[in-house]
């Protein structure tokens, strides 16, 4: 199995909130490992190095060898947590990989030819992003880094659905096998031009009404009746 990054791992057997205080203040992650048929294993990792590699958009969506004492076991990032105002990477989870069992992954969009379509170069038309990740399922080894969405024949008012997409062999949409066939890009024309055309029809409708003629005015409620007297 091809893996794109390798990270050093240390194995620990304290958990619980202090022994993860103590990990964060050392400049360690507290980790967990589970799949594969294995029980779940807490880990430990460099907090800077970890930092480094989730600059690169790729360590989302590629096999991870994580490595310790001369072994190293394939995975993938499956959640990540952050401090909500620091700068701190607070927990990461990973998934082990096996070769012959699929995986599901949310895989970015890479969108190819967006500011050269004739919708948005010619017609002035603005190019939406509907979707930027797309759910797969597939074989290790057939993960792709991310799938591309042509847009350069793109004219106003077109569009691309999931269905649309030209996926790698091996790699299967979550949303069609499910029956749902998101729109994942649009091109939508000027708003300024939209608004514009809605008061000069306005304007054409008046000049048809009759001229000198106002508008009836509106009748006024009648008053409400007297309580009777008993």
């Amino acid at each position: 199995m091809k893996t794109a990054f390798e990270v050093a791992v240390e194995l620990r057997d304290d958990q619980g909130k202090g022994a993860s205080r103590r990990l964060r203040h050392a400049g360690k992650v507290p980790a967990i490992l589970y799949g594969g048929n294995q029980e779940p294993r807490a880990l430990a990792l460099s907090h800077n190095k970890l930092t480094q590699l989730l600059d690169n958009e790729k360590f989302y969506t590629s096999i991870i060898a994580l490595q310790h004492d001369g072994q190293s076991q394939p995975a993938v990032v499956r959640d990540l947590q952050r401090h909500p105002y620091k700068p701190q990477i607070v927990h990461i989870d990973f998934q082990r990989v096996l070769d012959d069992e699929p995986i599901r992954m949310e895989v970015p969009l890479h969108f190819a030819g967006a500011e050269t379509c004739p919708g948005v170069k010619t017609q002035g038309g603005s190019l939406s992003h509907l979707k930027n990740e797309l759910l797969i399922t597939c074989l290790p080894k057939d993960l792709p880094e991310y799938i591309e969405v042509d847009c350069s024949a793109l004219t106003v008012g077109a569009s691309v659905h999931v269905a649309d997409l030209k996926l790698p062999a091996g790699v299967t949409s979550v949303d069609l096998a499910h029956g749902r066939n998101d729109t994942v890009v649009a091109i939508h024309g000027k708003r300024g031009e939209e608004e514009e055309a809605a008061p000069a029809a306005d304007a054409k409708d008046a000049k048809k009404a009759p001229a000198g003629k106002a508008a009836a005015p509106a009748k006024a409620a009648a008053p409400a009746a007297a309580p009777k007297k008993k």
